[in-house]
């Protein structure tokens, strides 16, 4: 695969990126920088998006004061939010997250179900012991005996596999059951997302496009394993972390330095460059 450096940035107006693996180190810390670099993107007219399996208020408490100046592509694109302001949002029906809990408690025993609330996840009492895993990506968790006894509009069910057997999980069990009315995807090696139909972050972003009004082909976007594969697709400029395994090159076109040596940061740089812009690492 090509450099990024390799890559015309000139007409760039959004930059996108996946969190975990992406634009986080392997320790889940953020590029230094990135709030001056949040707002020198929309200072030069362009923006930056988090795309993610993470829901929408565990992203803004990462993202603090820089909310108001970025957009959020959530729970795999099942919410859409640009400064503010919801673009899009999507709801599982109660039957299917009731037929999926059962599903997964029979067929999964060794995995969590976990319902994703727009507000708060909802977990089973015993998925407890997973506390510290599952808080980092939900830092609101209700526990209860009974999951699907709580109403809870939610746009994404995931799984949590302690096993790290997520991948076999998809093929073996998850994917031949759901994979033909659900949109059913791999979120790394301990993770399984399943979204209504026709829900990704390739569909994410090309809403928040359309809010805009600006063109796909005008977008970079950064990403490294199975969930990110239709928003690499989806845009003119498909990046690929170099932590990222090898069989993740047919879904983009260039490869960009790791999540721990900053990759996404690198690029950002890259953007403003050629929009004759730059930024202070100590601002904001």
């Amino acid at each position: 695969m090509r450099s990024y450096l390799e890559d015309d940035l000139t007409n760039v107006r959004l930059v996108a990126s996946d969190m975990d693996f992406t634009l986080l180190a392997d320790d889940k810390s953020m590029p230094d920088g990135m709030p001056g670099r949040i707002r020198a993107l929309e200072g030069a007219g362009a923006l930056f998006a988090v795309a993610s399996g993470r829901p929408l208020y565990t992203l803004q408490d990462l993202f603090g004061a820089s909310c108001d100046h970025m957009a959020f592509v959530s729970d795999n694109g099942g919410a859409v939010v640009c400064r503010g302001e919801v673009v899009f949002k999507d709801l599982l029906d109660e039957t299917v997250l009731a037929e999926l809990v059962a599903f997964t408690l029979e067929r999964a025993p060794e995995a969590v179900p976990v319902i994703c609330g727009l507000e708060r996840a909802v977990v089973p009492t015993w998925g407890r012991a997973h506390d510290d895993a599952l808080r980092v990506y939900y830092h609101e968790i209700l526990y209860v005996d009974d999951v699907t006894a709580v109403r809870e509009e939610a746009n994404k069910f995931t799984v949590y596999f302690p096993e790290n057997n997520s991948a076999a999980a998809y093929e073996e069990r998850f994917a031949p059951a759901f994979g033909e009315r659900l949109s059913v995807t791999c979120a790394g090696v301990d993770w399984l997302d399943v979204m209504n139909r026709g829900v990704d972050k390739g569909v994410g972003i090309a809403r928040l496009c359309r809010h805009l009004g600006i063109s796909r082909a005008d977008v970079v976007a950064c990403g490294d394993t199975d969930n990110d594969a239709e928003m690499l697709e989806a845009v003119g400029h498909g990046y690929l972390v170099a932590n990222a395994d090898a069989r993740m090159e047919r879904f983009a076109d260039f490869r960009i330095p790791s999540n721990n040596d900053r990759g996404v940061a690198q690029v950002i740089d890259a953007v403003l460059a050629a929009r004759g812009a730059s930024f202070s690492p100590d601002a904001f």
